[in-house]
């Protein structure tokens, strides 16, 4: 398995956290905001830049996480336009990064979730959209249609798109309330098709701590990929920082300053244990 980390966990300045992963001994960075720029509004020059600042450290880009499909459920043929827009951008930004893929969503739920409707309005999205060589992956998201792996599950069987996979996140699962104790269950009836993993360590539903000082067994979840000869990414998304806890707007919009504040220390930290257990 590869190691990596969101950038903007570490800090906004690429450079700055490119050079805090080699120097934890990682070999990928998973690209957000950047210089303050939210990922969505990067352009091309930028991400040309983004990719000869990785190139230069000889990391690879391990993903890109734009805000796709992360919205109230689209009602009307305008709504749907843009966000087939937004994500139509997207893949063309990951073509210029390098990205194996692009993280999406299933929209923001009201009240229970509703994977089936979900997915259907997620068709007419991709309905036309040339995916143009960049494997969609669908995360198991906190506030989303699918916080869990069944429900992930649910929603790409009423999809029909075999071609699209999972994002795995437990912490997503365990911070929504949806899952106190995702592994081995989700893991286990998805492990077909996840083909990315994010990793942090939630205390409940009340935040994120150090990893390893959370709730998930990160050192069994490790060890069974590792039987499985898992060759994917995880990916650390700390969303841990020293002395304050991330707003829930903050994990919505998790780009610029406000949210990258504190992380430098509590990523590093963060870095070294994920390496230190996957060397055990």
């Amino acid at each position: 398995m590869k190691l990596a980390i969101i950038n903007d966990e570490v800090d906004q300045d690429l450079a700055r956290a490119a050079d805090a992963v080699v120097e934890c001994g990682l070999t990928g960075v998973e690209i957000r905001s950047v210089a303050n720029v939210p990922p969505h509004v990067l352009s091309d020059a930028q991400l040309g830049d983004i990719r000869r600042t990785l190139t230069e450290r000889n990391l690879a880009v391990a993903g890109f996480c734009p805000p796709a499909l992360k919205r109230k459920m689209p009602r009307t043929d305008a709504d749907v336009a843009a966000t087939r827009n937004l994500l139509g951008r997207a893949i063309e930004q990951a073509n210029i990064l390098g990205s194996p893929h692009v993280r999406i969503f299933t929209f923001y739920r009201d009240g229970d979730p509703d994977p089936k409707t979900a997915a259907l309005v997620a068709a007419e999205v991709l309905d036309g959209l040339e995916l143009a060589g960049v494997r969609l992956l669908v995360e198991t998201g906190t506030r989303t249609n699918t916080p869990t792996m069944a429900l992930t599950l649910a929603f790409l069987e009423a999809l029909g798109r075999p071609e699209i996979g999972v994002l795995w996140d437990p912490g997503n699962s365990v911070f929504s309330g949806w899952h106190a104790d995702p592994f081995p269950e989700e893991y286990t009836i998805g492990r077909e098709v996840i083909g990315h993993i994010h990793v942090k360590d939630p205390d409940g539903t009340s935040g994120y701590v150090r990893l390893g000082d959370g709730d998930l067994p990160w050192g069994r979840i490790i060890e069974r990929l590792g039987a499985d000869d898992y060759t994917g990414w995880l990916s650390l998304e700390t969303h841990w920082r020293s002395g304050r806890v991330l707003t829930q707007d903050q994990r919505d919009r998790p780009w610029g300053d406000a949210f990258s504040e504190g992380g430098y220390s509590a990523s590093v930290t963060c870095m070294r244990a994920l390496r230190a257990l996957v060397a055990s």
